[in-house]
């Protein structure tokens, strides 16, 4: 079984980025099927995702329209940002930075 964990932090404001909403699912034949749900914590960070098995496709989904609503009236450009990766067999832990701003986003592999 592989960790998974992410990191959100809002590059505009140049802080970790509370209280966004993120999903973890796994890819099936039938669609998406959600493992766990959590939120990022006060450093934005998310560690209480539920393992999965090597080989998996599974995707983070971020509820940024959330994050962007609780600072600005103006609908946010990304309402959402779904991270789709497979987890290789040999890996035993993820962790998935997410940099987020009003009009973008960076995501990476880290460590």
């Amino acid at each position: 079984m592989t960790g998974i964990s992410t990191h959100v932090l809002d590059t505009s404001l140049g802080h970790p980025a509370a209280g966004v909403p993120v999903e973890l699912a796994l890819r099936t034949e039938g669609g998406w099927q959600v493992l766990g749900a959590s939120a990022t914590d006060s450093d934005g960070r998310v560690r209480d995702l539920p393992s999965v098995e090597a080989g998996s496709v599974v995707r983070l989904l971020f509820d940024t329209g959330a994050y962007h609503a609780l600072r600005s009236t103006e609908p946010p450009f990304f309402p959402e940002v779904s991270i789709v990766f497979t987890v290789a067999p040999e890996q035993h832990h993820y962790h998935v930075p997410l940099l987020l701003n009003p009009f973008g986003y960076s995501v990476y592999r880290g460590s």
